[in-house]
């Protein structure tokens, strides 16, 4: 199967839903040195690779797959698995189905899909850095898997056609967006009527207390937002930004809420510097959620 392109490139809530309050460009130079550095890391030294930093860094990302999901994938898909959780467990994936996984990082979750669409199916992901893309396409060879395809470029501008696939998955990226909407609208655009977003994210359940966050100096911090933290939207601003792209149906499901000890390495020094009490109300607002909706048909 072909593309259409190939390899082109009383709380407030925190700029509504799709702000940032950070220079244009320095998140996505970021996000991109960042993943790039990971994907090296897997290729050159079989290491573990964290989406974090820090001796917590994996906290995100660790135990999101069963045994039974990595039997028969290669190890480096497993060790580049950068994901919050498992989307390919929480939607139904049905054969045949063409797929598409925006952020598809090492490839873990394309190859998952793979299996459940069977060989009449199709999976594509799409990522924006080359060290990524020759990590997974080394994963999918290894596999033996020839009902994928990878692809270069940026979520926010999808290489697919109109109406082209059945089901979009993303595990744990499209809070590394600076701007959401054009993703959410291109998310749209590709999906046929009746097709289904099904993504894993972290979301900001009841927006940050302003008494004791400065949204500004956290929205700001790359660290903090390569880190999957910082550029997460609140539960509303992920509903009203799904309804205003058009889809239907939206639902946020919470599959893991984070505690105190889980994310220190992430938090900006004024939020790290909390107290306790206070640090464990900020951050139990942050969890792991799938996040459903449609293309209407």
């Amino acid at each position: 199967m072909t593309t259409a392109h190939e390899d082109n490139t009383s709380q407030t809530t925190t700029g509504g839903c799709c702000g940032s309050t950070s220079t244009p460009g320095d998140i996505t130079e970021a996000v991109r040195e960042r993943y790039s550095g990971l994907a090296t890391q897997v290729l050159e030294t079989n290491q573990q690779a964290s989406c974090c930093d820090g001796s917590n860094g994996s906290a995100i990302s660790k135990d999101l797959y069963l045994a039974d999901d990595l039997e028969g994938l290669p190890l480096k898909a497993a060790l580049a698995s950068l994901g919050c959780g498992h989307p390919t467990a929480l939607v139904e994936l049905r054969p045949g189905e063409t797929v598409l996984d925006l952020g598809s990082g090492g490839g873990i979750d394309v190859l998952l899909s793979a299996r459940r669409v069977g060989p009449q199916g199709f999976v594509y992901g799409l990522d924006m850095t080359d060290e990524m893309l020759e990590l997974a396409r080394g994963n999918a060879a290894e596999a033996g898997a020839t009902n994928v395809e990878f692809l270069k470029g940026d979520i926010a501008a999808i290489p697919l056609p109109d109406n082209s696939v059945d089901v979009i998955i993303s595990n744990c990226v499209i809070n590394l967006a600076e701007d959401k909407e054009p993703v959410l609208r291109e998310a749209l655009r590709v999906l046929r009527p009746g097709g289904r977003f099904a993504v894993s994210d972290i979301v900001i359940h009841g927006g940050l207390p302003t008494e004791l966050v400065d949204s500004t100096e956290f929205r700001r911090n790359l660290s903090a937002w390569a880190g999957c933290i910082a550029g997460a939207l609140t539960d509303a601003e992920y509903r009203d930004g799904l309804t205003a792209a058009g889809f239907a149906g939206v639902k946020l499901e919470v599959t893991r809420r984070f505690g105190s000890s889980d994310l220190p390495d992430l938090l900006p020094p004024g939020m790290a510097q909390l107290p306790e009490d206070m640090l464990t109300q900020v951050v139990g607002r942050f969890a792991s959620t799938f996040v459903r909706a449609q293309k209407p048909e």
